[in-house]
């Protein structure tokens, strides 16, 4: 008798709680569900499975047993999954969700050097300032700005890099309002917030360093945050990659640069599965890879005259 068959019925049995419901779940009689858990009995010489006409209950020495087969067992079906689809190609549509201000040219350029390598691939990508159920509206993956601490246990997070803020003004804002100086001078100043936003923390010399602001305009977009501020409505706090997106980049200076944000990471999330299709796969290491490689740009202020 196969000990390795013997040793997944032994594991079905444990799952389905009978010998009569795994006889049926692997299309086999309950005699022989029985033969195979005797069989691997016998050759450890221990007893794995209290059982009688009503109940079935693992002894200790079967608790141990179960738990180190499920696992070898797993294992050995996941790396079948890898080895078989080593002649295949990734394909089908990729669903993921971006932040609202992702959507530049950086983030093009890698999606175009992705489909390069993986034509068969269709990439669908929301951009969106929301948390998104990646099970309940189907996505496979999704980038979030977010602290450690925010993340949902039932995902798994692959941090790709820390992000730098910096707080940004329009020319047509400096020119009417001048360059604020310090963190002080920002209670003169108007804000663009995002959602209900009410002050800013700022990096100092001597630690850290809360600033109220005065919002001027709410937005609950980030790329529309990065427009109001374009327009010179106010000042507010953009990701660096924003400075050198050519819709911004001769509109938006950085300010107080002596000054620094906190910065947020950013991580790369999908549902907790044990096997991913070749699409996840490939477009996660390819993505961790591109932007943790890819410096991330140093906004500089341009020259206003006041």
């Amino acid at each position: 008798m196969d000990t390795l068959t013997s040793i997944k019925v032994f594991r079905q049995v444990v799952e389905s709680g009978s010998f009569v419901a795994a006889g049926g779940r692997l299309d086999i009689s309950t005699a022989m569900v029985s033969k195979h858990v005797m069989h691997v009995e016998q050759r450890l010489g221990v007893r794995l499975l209290n059982r009688n006409s009503r109940t079935l209950s693992l002894t200790e020495p079967g608790r141990v047993y179960f738990e180190r087969c499920k696992t070898v067992l797993d294992d050995l079906e996941e790396t079948e999954l890898e080895l078989g689809s080593l002649n295949r190609a990734p394909r089908g549509t990729l669903r993921i969700s971006c932040p609202g201000w992702a959507p530049g040219q950086r983030f093009a350029d890698h999606l175009a050097e992705y489909r390069r390598r993986y034509p068969e691939v269709v990439v669908d990508v929301s951009f969106e300032d929301r948390m998104v159920d990646l099970v309940e509206e189907g996505y496979d993956l999704a980038l979030r700005l977010t602290s450690s601490d925010a993340l949902s246990p039932s995902l798994i997070a692959r941090p790709v890099r820390p992000i730098s803020y910096f707080l940004a003004a329009s020319t047509d804002y400096i020119k009417r309002n001048g360059v604020p100086k310090s963190p002080d001078d920002l209670a003169r100043h108007d804000f663009v917030a995002v959602g209900n936003v009410t002050s800013l923390e700022f990096i100092g010399p001597n630690g850290n360093i809360d600033v109220p602001i005065r919002v001027a305009l709410r937005y609950r977009s980030a790329l529309g945050v990065a427009n109001a501020v374009a327009s010179g409505i106010g000042l507010a706090p953009l990701p660096a990659i924003l400075f050198e997106d050519p819709m911004f980049k001769t509109r938006l200076s950085p300010v107080l640069m002596e000054y620094p944000l906190r910065k947020c990471m950013l991580y790369l999330v999908y549902v907790s599965r044990k096997y991913l299709p070749l699409k996840i796969v490939t477009f996660r290491d390819f993505l961790i890879e591109r932007i943790s490689q890819t410096p991330e740009p140093r906004p500089l202020a341009l020259v206003v005259h006041q």
